[in-house]
C-alpha cells in the first residue's frame, strides 16, 4: 500500500486540541491547499474566514448543535460558499483541509453550522453566501485521539457494480 494512500485512509476527526495557537504560517499553508482545490468549470465559488481569537470561536460555536470542536480549537476556517457554488466543490475544499493540515501536524474536525441566521452573522457573510461548514484546526494534545465509531460499513453494503 502505498504512503500516500495509507495517509488518506489514516484521516479522522480530531476533537481535542493542544494550547498552542496554529502559527500563521501553518494556516496560511492549509489556506494555499484549499485554494488549489479543484472546482467545478473552475469556478472556485469559494472564499474562506479564518478565526485564531478565542471569543469569534466561542462565537462561532453558538451557530451549531455539535460544536465543541470550535470550543476546543485555536482555530477554524469557515468555508463561505459564493453565489453560484456548489456544495460539492465545498466539501471538497474541505477535505484539501483537512488533508493538508494533517500533512504539515495540525489536527482537524469538520463543524456543520446548523443556525446559519447566526453563522452568517459571525461571519460577516453578504447576501447570496453561505456559511454552513467550517473546519477546526489545532495542534494535537496528548488527550487527542480519534472519533471512534466501530469502524467502516463493509463495502458490499456500501457499493453497487453495475
Amino acid at each position: 500500500m502505498s504512503e500516500i494512500y495509507k495517509f488518506i485512509l489514516d484521516l479522522r476527526a480530531i476533537r481535542q486540541y493542544d494550547e498552542e495557537p496554529v502559527s500563521r504560517e501553518d494556516l496560511e499553508k492549509i489556506l494555499e491547499a484549499a485554494r488549489w482545490t479543484g472546482s467545478s468549470k473552475n469556478t472556485q465559488n469559494w472564499s474562506f474566514v479564518v478565526f485564531t481569537d478565542r471569543d469569534k470561536l466561542d462565537e462561532l460555536a453558538k451557530a451549531g448543535s455539535f460544536t465543541d470542536p470550535l470550543r476546543n480549537a485555536t482555530a477554524a476556517i469557515v468555508l463561505v460558499m459564493e453565489p453560484g457554488g456548489y456544495e460539492f466543490d465545498i466539501g471538497r475544499a474541505a477535505q484539501n483541509i483537512m488533508l493538508a493540515a494533517k500533512a504539515i501536524g495540525v489536527v482537524s474536525c469538520p463543524i456543520t453550522l446548523h443556525k446559519q441566521d447566526v453563522a452568517h452573522s459571525v461571519v460577516g457573510a453578504e447576501k447570496g453566501q453561505t456559511a454552513r461548514y467550517a473546519i477546526a484546526l489545532g495542534y494535537p494534545s496528548e488527550e487527542s485521539k480519534p472519533a471512534h465509531f466501530g469502524g467502516r460499513k463493509d463495502s458490499k453494503r456500501l457499493v453497487r457494480w453495475i
